[in-house]
């Protein structure tokens, strides 16, 4: 504290702090799927049936064990794919192109509410997702707030390792270019993706609209709601102009 006072008292009273220099929070990390947009849209439950056709369909497994080995890769590795990669040969590139080929131009629509929200939100923003940038790009097109976002983390820049992976989020801060964890505002409609972030020093929020319980340190209903649920995250920023 008392570097930080000199720091201050140093500067000309018409020199302005250095922006991020009394901010706690300068990177917000936002996933993608059911979290920029509610699940009511159906879209994640058809990129799931997407899944299912392709491990029937291209790679033949017997219709009944599907929905046990996604589940037994979901809980193992993260995402189905990384299991699939781990005990099928298969090509990463065609399976997502598969399983995303869907219309999401029709099912998501331009949300004004969310990109004021995220236009006003000063820190650097992030999508970081499981997904791979292609489609994430379509659902940031669709949604109208594809530039209000630094850039997407995928998955193949994370190299296929797949949140909730602890793994992911270093990597996730190293291209954010983040050094210290608790500078971290993440939001994840997953609370199991929240639980190694949080151990890590991110801030946590779930985003949910069905209740469900979680040790995330804030909910909220949907990601319009941050600006009057966590209001320091703009205070931050006016007290470093």
């Amino acid at each position: 504290m008392p570097n930080l006072l000199a720091r201050i008292q140093s500067l000309s009273p018409i020199t302005p702090i250095p922006y991020n220099y009394l901010m706690r929070y300068t990177c917000v990390f936002f996933d993608l799927d059911e979290t920029l947009y509610p699940s009511a849209t159906g879209l994640w439950t058809n990129i799931r049936n997407r899944m299912n056709d392709y491990m029937g369909m291209r790679m033949g497994i017997p219709a009944d064990q599907i929905p046990i080995l996604r589940r037994v890769y979901f809980d193992t590795y993260g995402t189905t794919l990384r299991g699939l990669q781990k005990h099928y040969a298969i090509d990463a590139d065609e399976f997502l192109e598969y399983v995303h080929d869907l219309p999401i131009e029709q099912v998501l629509v331009a949300d004004p509410d969310l990109r004021y929200m995220l236009s006003s939100l000063p820190q650097d923003k992030w999508i970081l997702t499981n997904a791979d940038a292609k489609h994430a790009q379509r659902v940031l097109n669709a949604l109208h707030v594809e530039d209000c976002f630094t850039g997407v983390i995928d998955i193949r820049s994370l190299d296929f390792v797949c949140k909730p992976d602890p793994k992911s989020y270093q990597i996730a801060m190293q291209i954010a270019g983040i050094d210290t964890p608790c500078k971290v505002v993440y939001l994840d409609d997953s609370p199991r993706n929240l639980v190694p972030a949080q151990d890590l020093g991110f801030f946590t929020i779930l985003v949910r609209s069905d209740g469900m319980q979680s040790t995330a340190d804030l909910t909220i209903t949907r990601p319009h709601d941050l600006r009057h649920r966590m209001p320091e995250l703009w205070a931050d920023h006016s007290a470093c102009i």
